[in-house]
């Protein structure tokens, strides 16, 4: 079985993860750091915005039961494009929207998927294609945070609910039946 990977920035990895665990085909969300100038950053380094790298999130995905273009219009549904810098109350470099691909074909589709993107929204999209550099996994206690501490978190409760609300009213084809 072929697994491909895709690699997206779409805010605080703690809600993109948890979109995207949720869809049919995807095997593995990771949770980490990239795009940055620190060798082996940390969360704390991160969230100071100070060594470039954004939150985000490796994806493993089956492509013959999901496409990275579908990944990427879920991945636009889910989360502002038109905010730069920021979702909603995080706000720095950190939390930009921007896809990391990891060949030319990756790469058109990101274009492809901005200008899908883009055709309904009364705003530009900043997201940025960015090339992909080093990718540094997040501390254990981020990865599958939803699943664990984020339900209990107040932020997540507030953000992660009406994000996966989205995905289920708009690819219910996508989500995951098995749990």
């Amino acid at each position: 079985m072929t697994r491909d990977t895709a690699i997206l920035a779409g805010g605080c990895f703690w809600c993109t993860e948890a979109v995207f665990q949720s869809l049919d085909g995807v095997d593995g969300v990771e949770s980490g750091y990239i795009g940055g100038t620190l060798a082996n950053p940390t969360y704390k380094q991160v969230c100071g915005g100070d060594t470039g790298h954004a939150e985000a999130i490796r994806i493993s995905y089956d492509p013959a039961v999901i496409s990275y273009g579908d990944l990427l219009d879920v991945f636009f549904a889910t989360h502002d494009p038109t905010q730069l810098n920021r979702q909603g109350n995080d706000i720095g470099t950190q939390y930009r929207s921007a896809i990391f691909p990891l060949d030319e074909a990756q790469e058109a589709a990101a274009r492809d998927g901005i200008a899908r993107a883009g055709a309904d929204r009364p705003a530009p999209i900043v997201t940025t294609i960015e090339p992909a550099s080093a990718w540094y996994p997040a501390e254990d206690y981020h990865q599958a945070y939803w699943e664990g501490e984020g339900q209990r978190n107040p932020y997540c409760m507030a953000s992660i609910p009406p994000k996966l609300a989205k995905l289920r009213k708009g690819f219910a084809d996508r989500v995951r039946t098995d749990g």
